[in-house]
């Protein structure tokens, strides 16, 4: 346990939450357990079954978030734009039920990102988590980060990843200067608009380097993922990669660079 206590008056925990109480509770009481704690915290919920939304409604006076809620579901782009318009802070913490942070989070890397936007108005974004390496990177004196950068052409797809729905800390007036999030759409959609809309908006971000040392994304039997993914995304059929990866490649160039 973090025995240092760790308040960032300056940022909001926002949260999207769609039917996984447990897991909602379960990142609320590690963040605790790791004596971080924030101005506030928002918790966007996306219409809930009534057991999960009863269940957030005793932990949001329990654990004193605010709670917004939506009586129809209208996906992540929605439950994400509905949470970030409420937020008073200078900056937002994004975080989605399913991740924990880790001890690492709060020996320092998060500190030193806020402080570097605090220190450095240009800064969109301090990114902490990724599935993968971004592969695009160069050294900065930020303590464990890499600025991310956009070559051209960029022959590598994975370009389109600066902006993720992954843990990161960006400034709440980040709708502002990028767009609110695409509705009624799933979510890869949703994410693929914000994606293009860094990139074309020229937005500067940083990433971790190590990228699965801050926090720790758990799914399990009782909570599985509520994303819906398209099988062609996932195939490891090479026919179906290699038409994927040229495809990739030309709508990715073209949504960033012409449209």
């Amino acid at each position: 346990m973090n025995l240092n206590y760790l308040h960032f008056g300056n940022v909001t925990l926002l949260i999207t939450h769609y039917n996984r109480s447990q897991s909602l509770r379960r990142l609320l009481e590690t963040f605790s357990s790791l004596n971080v704690t924030f101005a506030e915290i928002v918790v966007s919920d996306d219409c809930s079954k009534s057991e999960h939304l009863n269940a957030l409604k005793k932990m949001a006076e329990e654990m004193s978030f605010t709670l917004v809620t939506t009586p129809k579901n209208g996906g992540l782009g929605h439950n994400i734009n509905k949470g970030q318009a409420i937020v008073t802070t200078p900056y937002t913490l994004y975080v989605q039920e399913d991740f924990v942070p880790t001890p690492a989070f709060a020996s320092g890397p998060f500190q030193h990102a806020v402080a570097s936007m605090d220190r450095d108005q240009s800064i969109d974004m301090f990114r902490f988590y990724s599935y993968i390496l971004y592969p695009y990177l160069k050294p900065a004196d930020l303590h464990g980060f890499s600025e991310m950068y956009l070559p051209f052409p960029g022959l590598n797809y994975k370009k389109i990843y600066q902006y993720s729905d992954h843990p990161h800390l960006r400034r709440s007036n980040f709708l502002e200067k990028f767009g609110k999030y695409k509705e009624g759409v799933s979510v890869d959609r949703a994410e693929y608009g914000m994606c293009v809309a860094f990139l074309r908006k020229k937005g500067k971000a940083y990433f971790y380097n190590d990228f699965k040392a801050l926090f720790i994304q758990k799914n399990s039997s009782d909570e599985p993922s509520t994303a819906d993914r398209n099988n062609w995304r996932n195939s490891s059929n090479i026919f179906v990669r290699t038409l994927r990866n040229t495809y990739r490649q030309i709508k990715y160039n073209y949504d960033i660079y012409v449209a």
